[in-house]
């Protein structure tokens, strides 16, 4: 009886790892949002561990990127240079599923879908990008971005106001809004200031630009500042927080931003609304009351529902900035802590950085990087690892900057979706 009992026990013992791995050969991840972070993650598995079923669930055939978009403004590029599709991802292994998800059963890991089916997971991860707060401005609904738009998910919006640009008459009045702390792409708003001034210097030189900005502080402030008093003197004002700059309410009729101070009546308006998670992630239950999702820092797996990981400007990242630069990071140490977990393993702690490139010109390039760890329960920046471009550039360095950036676009979209 003995003997019998040690040879069941050896016997358990010798089929844990294949019984471990055949569960990992069977698992079924969904990803949820077919950007930056949900494309990467989901070739990124597939790369990791061809035998795992992988389904991104994207409804739109084509991707348009928000990154380079604000060159599609100053007529720099076109706005199907930014537009990418999906035949990479299915080349790679993963099946797409050309709908939306319209709910998500985190009890009974399942994924509704709009086409009426179902997708049941053992991960599910979602990257599902950001949605817009329509009541935080007095009058500004999805109606009124039709007049005044926001050109924050890049495509219709964005060619909508390079329109309205071109439309306008010399001497007109660009007024921007920029919104509080947190929303996507942090330096996004000023780099779009920066290529429309680019613009108007060229084409509408009786012009200006009226940045209206919800804060006090900006990243990467004095290198723009510093690029803007060089380029563009007289051309771009900037009014932050303190002395007026939070736009409460707006009149679409009359192209009209008010703030505390005083209302600006503008030739083209570009109003850049607060925003928070995709909706899904809401319905979900992975955001939480400020909108964003926590999640620990190490798998990026949500603090209020498991086995379900969230990527992207979606996520509260800890110091970790929303970019698309940082959806592809996290994607890929996202997809190697579920191979990990998947196998009974521990994932290591991940060094994840970000770089941000913006163009104040067409050849003025600049940027900010930054290396992140995990540090009680976020991601903290590594101290002297990262930094800005120097504030005094020598040796051509800003065009040098401008064609990295460049580089970086080329190699993103071209590993993301190529």
């Amino acid at each position: 009886m003995a003997t019998r009992r040690h040879f069941l026990k050896l016997g358990a013992g010798a089929g844990l790892a294949p019984a471990v791995a055949l569960a990992q050969r069977k698992a079924k991840i969904v990803v949820i949002g077919g950007g930056f972070g949900g494309a990467t993650a989901a070739r990124t598995l597939k790369a990791l561990q061809p035998s795992l079923q992988v389904t991104l669930v994207e409804p739109n055939p084509v991707y348009t990127s928000c990154p380079f978009s604000n060159s599609v403004l100053a007529n720099l590029r076109e706005i199907d240079q930014q537009q990418f599709r999906y035949d990479g991802i299915r080349g790679a292994g993963v099946t797409v599923a050309g709908t939306s998800a319209t709910a998500v059963d985190a009890d009974a890991k399942t994924v509704t879908l709009a086409d009426g089916n179902s997708l049941s997971y053992d991960r599910l991860i979602i990257s599902p990008g950001i949605d817009f707060d329509w009541k935080a401005i007095q009058g500004y609904d999805e109606a009124a971005a039709e007049k005044m738009p926001h050109a924050w998910k890049a495509g219709a919006q964005t060619v909508l106001l390079r329109r309205q640009l071109q439309a306008m008459d010399d001497g007109g009045l660009v007024v921007m809004s920029a919104p509080a702390n947190p929303f996507r792409c942090p330096p996004g708003p000023y780099e779009r200031a920066s290529l429309i001034a680019y613009w108007l210097k060229i084409w509408k030189p009786k012009s200006k630009l009226l940045l209206l900005d919800a804060k006090d502080a900006f990243s990467k402030q004095r290198l723009f500042q510093n690029g803007w008093a060089e380029l563009y003197p007289g051309l771009i004002e900037w009014v932050p927080l303190s002395q007026g700059g939070k736009v409460t309410a707006v009149d679409p009729a009359t192209l009209t931003l008010t703030t505390e101070f005083g209302a600006h009546r503008a030739a083209v308006a570009n109003v850049i609304p607060p925003q928070r998670a995709g909706a899904i992630a809401a319905q979900a239950g992975v955001a939480d009351r400020t909108g964003w999702c926590p999640v620990e820092p190490v798998a990026f797996e949500s603090t209020l529902r498991p086995n379900i990981h969230v990527l992207g400007d979606a996520a509260i990242m800890g110091g970790m900035p929303k970019s698309a630069f940082a959806a592809n990071a996290q994607a890929k140490v996202c997809a190697a802590a579920i191979v990990k977990l998947l196998a009974g393993e521990k994932p290591q702690d991940p060094i994840v950085i970000n770089t941000c490139y913006s163009l104040v010109a067409a050849d003025y390039g600049i940027s900010i990087a930054g290396v992140y760890r995990p540090n009680k329960g976020q991601l903290t920046d590594i101290p002297g690892a990262g930094g800005t471009s120097p504030l005094e550039a020598v040796g051509g360095l800003r065009g040098q900057e401008a064609l990295y950036a460049s580089s970086w676009f080329r190699t993103i979209t071209a590993e993301t979706f190529g």
